[in-house]
């Protein structure tokens, strides 16, 4: 039972609803984290967007960076200092994926005066596109923004890049750090749902910073290393929180690209890589009537390689080589209700997670069978939480399924989704 619809007034709303606000300058390439060195999809896509093969020049900056043994976002095998994880970057782009040049861009916490050095800000303006590495998103504010939170010269220099046509690139807290309004910074689902969130944290505990990260991407809340990690949760605890009406969670080795579509006139979101993309719409979200946290009627899209969105219009485009399930079910029932369905840390295995991308895993085989609903709950019991996933005639639920680029891959639409006590 249900008590109120929420009532938005967030500037988000106007740029998803109103085309022609929030066109985007240059291009965002924004990977979930766990960005393999041969995915070759996203690494080529990106030295495209920059100028392309001989011409693209790349500027890494992995101020975010800290030691691997202390940060389970680190992007790449090597993250014991700032400066050795821009270098591997930048043998990468030049060496692999064929970008004319490369240079790591010496600020971090142990740089922060390069943030307002000429010759670094020269180095900037030579640039052609930026990758940001993954670590703690803190850092980057810390670094790149003065105190009361305003462009230092060498982010004031990559913006004036990115206004005039530069890609931007980010993986872990490198596309976490691009959000404009309140930055998930930390936490997990179950956590989230049952405190809520908090500006101090502690433990598990959802952290978010509420002033935001660079601004650059302004479509709603962002979250990275999301389906492995079940982060559905959190990111809808979120937004229903600070009143943001759509949020995007971003799989691992996926990316999602945000630029504009000169022919449609509009900005034009795309999916490349191995995982998907969701996308939450809040707008007809309801809060429970008890005095316990519960979200009702929650619009869940799960976007894979190919796929596209229209944030200015909220059309979605689903790629070629899938096709609808509709009709051609596999199954005439559901999966049998999972005992975890935000792939909780507290089930962990050999390898970490005892059951990650669950979330994906049961929607997805919903899909594909027969049944109008299923459900799942959380691993933790005290108290429980209940995940209702439910067809929805009324929204026009759709489920897609093919073969791309030899991978398996389902997208569905406008799945409904309840959160509640149980």
């Amino acid at each position: 039972m249900t008590i109120r619809k929420k009532v938005w007034r967030s500037a988000v709303l106007l740029i998803a609803l109103l085309p022609g606000l929030g066109q985007a300058a240059g291009a965002l390439l924004l990977v979930g984290g766990g960005l393999k060195d041969d995915n070759a999809a996203i690494y080529q896509r990106f030295i495209q967007l920059a100028g392309g093969t001989g011409q693209a020049k790349i500027g890494v900056i992995t101020a975010a960076s800290i030691p691997e043994s202390q940060d389970p976002d680190a992007g790449t095998a090597d993250a014991a200092n700032s400066r050795a994880n821009g270098e591997y970057y930048a043998n990468l782009l030049r060496s692999t994926y064929g970008a004319a040049n490369a240079q790591w861009i010496p600020i971090d916490l142990d740089n922060i005066a390069n943030s307002s050095n000429p010759t670094v800000v020269s180095q900037i303006n030579g640039m052609t596109g930026f990758f940001f590495g993954g670590g703690d998103q803190s850092r980057l504010t810390q670094v790149l923004q003065t105190s009361s939170r305003a462009d230092t010269p060498a982010l004031a220099a990559i913006r004036a890049k990115y206004n005039a046509g530069a890609v931007l690139a980010g993986t872990s807290a490198g596309t976490a750090i691009m959000v404009d309004g309140p930055m998930v910074t930390g936490g997990e689902s179950y956590e989230a749902l049952r405190y809520g969130p908090y500006t101090t944290p502690s433990g598990d505990d959802l952290a978010y910073d509420p002033q935001g990260g660079f601004g650059f991407f302004n479509y709603g809340l962002l979250d990275t290393h999301f389906s492995e990690r079940g982060r559905q949760g959190r990111i809808v605890r979120l937004a229903d929180y600070t009143n943001v009406p759509f949020a995007f969670g971003v799989d691992e080795n996926t990316a999602l690209l945000v630029q504009n579509n000169a022919s449609l006139g509009q900005v034009e979101m795309e999916v490349i890589g191995a995982g998907g993309v969701f996308v939450f719409d809040l707008r007809n979200a309801e809060l429970g009537s008890g005095s316990t946290w519960a979200l009702y009627d929650v619009l869940a899209s799960y976007l894979t390689r190919g796929d596209k969105y229209r944030p200015q219009t909220g059309q979605f485009v689903i790629g070629s080589g899938k096709t609808s399930l509709r009709g051609r079910e596999q199954y005439s029932a559901a999966l049998t209700a999972t005992g975890d369905i935000f792939s909780s840390p507290n089930n962990s295995g050999a390898d970490g997670r005892r059951k990650p991308r669950e979330f994906v895993k049961v929607s997805a085989d919903l899909f594909n069978s027969r049944s109008t609903s299923t459900l799942g709950r959380t691993y933790e019991t005290n108290p429980r939480y209940r995940v209702d996933l439910i067809k929805s005639t009324q929204f026009d639920s759709h489920g897609y399924k093919g073969t791309v680029g030899g991978q398996s891959l389902t997208s569905y639409l406008r799945l409904l989704v309840d959160i509640r006590l149980n």
